[in-house]
């Protein structure tokens, strides 16, 4: 018994270094991750929430817990590979004077990424059992060449997020259980982008230099802890059919941190001479209240049929701001704290999934699966920006499993491509979105007119593994 706690604690450990080590890449479900489970992922986690095979019933539906007799672990990983590139046709930007600003479309901005997951779960008694879950839960990464054309709106983005969940369940022990879980997260976040001087050095040479100042470079980072629960319902209508209900709260994250410029000048405020300046900030992050539905059913012994919906309030993401933490900081020179740094609307709308799936039993141990969902992007056509190109998508996955009922040890492998809905179509606009405030002190009566337009050709592929074992 000692060997096997020390086995699990290596495992635990491994898991969550990993997750913290490797940011997550997405570009459609906001910043969400449907890697998760590679039991799941092979039907396209549908009917996840009424399907409780492993130890992840923890993250899908605690409730699914009941279900497992004794104890259980699955651990695994999944590689997402997204290709998102701007031809360099599409990718035109003006700056703050309104002239071409040279540059590419910034290459393919999504390296591959590394999700891990451990999953524990263990029966107390005959109607309570308890659970652990560690994941990645959000995450995105995309990050620009130094010579993209839309380099003053974004270059590199990041977000990270590892969830820890201890999880219950109580069952009725007439086919009706409950589930609660506590999502413990923890985020850290990281936006970059270069400077448009122009604006400045107008000002400055009265209009004879618009390139007397070189552009500067702004690195914002922060970290955060937050919360959200989750509960769950299911319940078994007969042997062969049962459903499932998980939902899940919303919370917000405030990512703390710093701002970091470099080559900052803003003659407006006095600021004649390129400058690095700091400022304590910090940018607030929502994250949506969702809702699971899933349904299982035994057409026959062999052949499983699966189905869920999950809705998301996204809509609570509306802008992404970064906030100042001081009075009189270097950068926004404001007398309180609460100063606005950076302004985006976003305004990011609600949004359903559907998946469908099927489980073929072709042996006691081999089982062959295949999965499809439909999955809405948040992201609002009116306000799509250069650090999230993303469109609505199509899922299909296929998957199967080894597992020995003797010895309790099951192998679960799957594999999926993503096939968007067209391009991504990027048209920024800094009046929109920036604080116009310095541009206009800078040049009197003027707007803003710097933008950016890209088209994004988008792909992705992705592939699991997981190891599940019951004692």
């Amino acid at each position: 018994m000692h060997h096997r706690s020390s086995t699990l604690a290596r495992a635990v450990r491994l898991t969550t270094l990993a997750a913290l080590a490797a940011p997550a890449s997405t570009l459609a479900g906001g910043f969400s991750l449907n890697e998760q489970s590679a039991s799941a992922m092979g039907t396209a986690n549908a009917g996840a929430a009424a399907n409780p095979e492993n130890a992840t019933t923890v993250l899908f539906n605690p409730a699914g817990m009941s279900q497992l007799s004794g104890t259980n672990i699955s651990f695994g990983a999944a590689v997402l590979d997204i290709d998102a590139e701007a031809s360099d046709d599409s990718a035109q930007a003006v700056n703050q004077l309104g002239q071409p600003v040279s540059g590419s479309g910034g290459g393919d901005i999504a390296d591959p990424a590394v999700l891990p997951n451990f999953y524990l779960t263990h029966e107390v008694s005959e109607s309570i059992d308890v659970g652990f879950g560690i994941h990645a839960p959000y995450g995105l990464a995309a990050d620009y060449e130094d010579d993209f054309a839309g380099r003053y709106f974004a270059d590199e983005t990041e977000l990270t997020v590892i969830a820890f969940t201890p999880s219950i369940s109580v069952s009725n022990g007439e086919g009706l259980s409950m589930g609660a879980g506590i999502n413990l997260m923890y985020a850290e976040g990281k936006l970059t982008r270069f400077l448009d001087n122009s604006a400045a050095s107008f000002a400055v040479t009265g209009g004879a230099d618009p390139a007397f100042y070189n552009e500067g470079y702004a690195d914002i980072e922060g970290d955060d802890i937050g919360v959200t629960f989750r509960v769950g319902f299911l319940y078994e209508l007969s042997n062969r059919t049962q459903f499932g209900l998980s939902a899940q709260t919303g919370t917000e994250l405030n990512l703390k941190g710093d701002a970091k410029l470099s080559n900052f000048v803003d003659p407006a405020n006095g600021v004649i001479t390129p400058t690095n300046a700091f400022e304590k900030v910090e940018v607030p992050l929502a994250i949506p209240e969702s809702v699971t539905l899933g349904a299982r059913h035994k057409l026959t012994d062999q052949v499983t049929l699966l189905a869920g919906a999950t809705y998301a309030k996204w809509s609570r993401f509306e802008e992404l701001d970064i906030v100042s933490r001081e009075a009189g900081g270097e950068i926004t020179g404001a007398p309180q704290e609460g100063a606005v740094l950076s302004h985006v609307t976003e305004k990011w709308q609600n949004t359903w999934q559907f998946n469908v799936g099927a489980i073929w039993q072709a042996s006691p141990e081999w089982a062959f699966k295949t999965g499809y969902a439909f999955d809405e992007s948040p992201v609002n056509e009116n306000f799509v920006t250069a650090r999230i190109p993303s469109n609505d998508r199509h899922w299909l996955t296929l998957g199967a499993q080894w597992a020995d009922a003797q010895s309790g040890w099951a192998v679960d492998v799957a594999a999926g491509t993503l096939i968007f809905d067209g391009d991504a179509r990027v048209n920024e606009r800094n009046y929109q979105h920036e604080n116009p405030t310095q541009v206009a002190e800078l040049r009197p009566g003027l707007e803003d007119p710097s933008n950016y337009r890209g088209s994004y050709d988008l792909s992705a592929w992705s592939a699991a593994i997981e190891v599940s074992k019951s004692f």
